[in-house]
């Protein structure tokens, strides 16, 4: 996040951005449903790959709404679920025991209805395919091995629909549905 408010206690915890010269960027730590800035304190907000981990999705979308400037906008991109529940279920199994801070994938409908209930008029959403390597998938989540075990079975196991779809490799890779959309404040 940018703007223009200083924070010395940033500064004195390290704040990154500054260490590298980006004396206009403050660093602070906290819940999407609960942004630690003053209304509208940016020109822009951007989300990568989060909202599938928000407690709150509608509230966290709000949040993202009251920060943003007049004339602001926000980006959003995150994987989403194809919709129909054998896949969902799918994604939502492996994500889970992937990581247990998620919490759930949004379909296509769910982010436009979200987006217009938290203040947004949502823009066109451009979607496509993420292949994901299943080793380092996995890694960067130090996830137990009885649970990439668990992941491994279950995608052995599933119906050729949604092998198909996720385009399951034998070593357990695969290819995520995700999007990137841009809203503005209505």
């Amino acid at each position: 996040m940018t703007n223009d408010i200083g924070d010395d206690r940033s500064r004195k915890c390290g704040n990154p951005a500054a260490a590298r010269g980006f004396a206009n960027i403050v660093t602070r730590e906290g819940a999407a449903e609960a942004i630690p800035f003053p209304d509208a304190s940016f020109d822009m907000v951007l989300s990568r790959y989060t909202a599938h981990h928000w407690r709150d999705f509608g509230q966290g979308l709000k949040e993202a709404r009251r920060v943003l400037k007049p004339g602001g906008f926000a980006i959003f991109a995150d994987a989403f679920t194809p919709g129909t529940p054998l896949l969902d279920t799918y994604l939502q199994s492996i994500e889970l025991l992937r990581d247990p801070s998620h919490v759930r994938n949004y379909t296509r409908a769910e982010w436009e209805r979200g987006l217009t209930e938290a203040g947004f008029r949502p823009g066109p959403m451009a979607c496509h395919r993420v292949p994901l390597e299943f080793a380092s998938w996995i890694k960067r989540m130090r996830t137990p091995e009885a649970h990439a075990v668990a992941i491994r079975s279950l995608a052995a196991r599933m119906s050729s629909e949604v092998v198909a779809h996720f385009d399951i490799q034998p070593d357990g890779s695969f290819t995520l549905d995700a999007m990137t959309i841009e809203a503005v404040p209505v």
